[in-house]
């Protein structure tokens, strides 16, 4: 007899990362909710492409909250609702910590009054803040650098108090540079305003922008431009996936990093996405920027040994093929 699996609440569900996961969760035969106010989200990608209920609203909306998880037998959520641009935060962080904090209290609180007690969270590398060490691992200090990261460590640090207090088991998944598309070119990238590098770079390539700035080419590194750690989307939705099995099945709250485990450098990626695109991509070199670490590389051996995972498209050529077979088709 076929096992019914049973229905996830997605919180983002609309946005890049929680869109790529949704389609996993239906894949896997999952029944999926998706709530998302759509401030940054696609309600086409939801309604046409994935063909999933959504449910326009906040995480900040208590009424909202209630009245999903009295309408539906929800078994578990995967939090993916908050705000994600440094650069914004910075300028406005009471909207992150309203947000990202705030909301996730709000939906902590619902969880448990509905006796719903897992969760599947992603947070950041960028918790961790510059580098101590290389690869970085999960125990490594913690310092966020912008209230962006600072709001998703008091995120993290809210789901091990809510454990302690009312047993609700989680994941946290730290992870580093998501990027690419669904390969079956269904899902992608669309953020605005736009501030991740592949992107750029194949706006670049589209002709929609002029050059791609290089932002310090003196670090202390092979070409001297910054390592990052890229993380083909899809990856990043698996992942998610066995997190999910792993709370349902009763496992206890733990903490991963997802990453490849090695970096690309900027001038690895522009000449990648050349190489893709067959196109001339124009280079604007300029000054380093405060706060750019020189390298930023993860190590996912908790993942491996605990969950099983690892990631299937580790080649930044593939990563970038993938965006660019999404953006052609989305910015024509």
């Amino acid at each position: 007899m076929l096992q019914v699996k049973p229905t996830i609440l997605v919180t983002g569900g609309a946005g890049y990362i929680g869109s790529h996961t949704v389609l996993a969760l239906q894949r896997e035969g999952y029944g999926v909710i998706v709530l998302d106010n759509l401030v940054s989200g696609h309600r086409e990608l939801v309604e046409d492409v994935l063909q999933v209920e959504l449910v326009v609203g906040d995480i900040c909306d208590r009424p909202t909250l209630d009245k999903l998880f009295a309408s539906y037998n929800i078994a578990a959520v995967l939090h993916f609702a908050a705000y994600i641009a440094v650069g914004e935060s910075v300028s406005d962080p009471a909207k992150y910590y309203r947000n990202n904090v705030s909301g996730t209290l709000t939906l902590l609180e619902a969880m448990v009054a509905a006796n719903v007690k897992k969760l599947v969270f992603p947070s950041t590398c960028a918790i961790y803040g510059m580098p101590k060490q290389v690869p970085m691992v999960e125990d490594h200090p913690k310092d966020p650098l912008n209230p962006y990261a600072s709001s998703k460590w008091m995120m993290e640090q809210m789901l091990a108090d809510f454990d302690r207090a009312c047993d609700l088991q989680y994941i946290v998944f730290r992870f580093f540079n998501a990027a690419g598309a669904n390969p079956e070119g269904l899902l992608g990238e669309d953020h605005y305003p736009e501030t991740h590098l592949i992107p750029l770079v194949l706006f670049t390539a589209l002709g929609k922008r002029e050059t791609i700035s290089i932002w310090g080419t003196d670090y202390p590194t092979p070409d001297g431009t910054c390592l990052r750690d890229y993380i083909h989307v899809s990856d990043l939705a698996e992942a998610h996936i066995l997190g999910l099995e792993y709370v349902l099945d009763g496992g206890k709250s733990e903490i991963f990093n997802l990453g490849n485990g090695k970096g690309f450098s900027v001038r690895e990626v522009i000449e990648t996405a050349k190489q893709v695109t067959q196109r001339d991509i124009k280079i604007l070199e300029c000054a380093r920027r405060l706060g750019d670490a020189p390298i930023l590389v993860g190590s996912s051996d908790k993942a491996r040994k605990i969950l099983g995972w690892s990631a299937q498209y580790p080649d930044l050529s593939k990563i970038i093929t993938d965006a660019w077979q999404w953006h052609q088709r989305r910015h024509r």
